[in-house]
């Protein structure tokens, strides 16, 4: 057993510099690589935080302001229509006061159309009057001139 002790501490003794190195290339390599690695990733990642609540910022702002455009649109919209329905209704009035005049001026036609044919009647009535006097004297007088002959 002894001897095994020995030899088990001779190979530690021996094992102590390889372990003094392998502590020495674990420091080495944390400092030299793992540490600006881990550095870069670091700041990658809060880059990458950064550009994320940079695009969050971006698409609140764009919603913000398509909220704003479609109100705003809407509100365009709704001062075009306002100016249709006035529009529109001046036209009615419009075309209602040339419905009225029209009117007043078919009925004033109509009027004197009505007064020319009652005219016209008077007239022919005057005529036919006359006339059928005419042709009762002349019936008489042929009549009167067949009995005498």
């Amino acid at each position: 057993m002894e001897q095994t002790l020995q030899a088990l501490t001779g190979i530690l003794l021996k094992a102590i510099p390889t372990v003094i190195i392998l502590v020495l290339l674990h420091n080495f390599l944390k400092l030299v690589l793992f540490g600006p690695v881990e550095k870069m990733l670091k700041e990658r990642d809060s880059l990458t935080h950064g550009a994320r609540k940079a695009a969050e910022r971006s698409l609140a702002n764009a919603e913000r302001k398509t909220a704003e455009y479609e109100a705003q649109f809407r509100d365009a919209k709704s001062v075009v229509y306002k100016e249709q329905e006035e529009t529109r209704k001046t036209w009615l009035t419009d075309q209602a006061g040339q419905m009225v005049s029209a009117k007043a001026d078919a009925d004033a036609k109509l009027a004197t159309a009505r007064k020319e044919i009652v005219a016209d009647a008077a007239a022919a009535k005057a005529e036919l009057a006359q006339s059928a006097q005419s042709l009762a004297d002349q019936i008489t007088t042929s009549l009167l001139a067949g009995r005498k002959a």
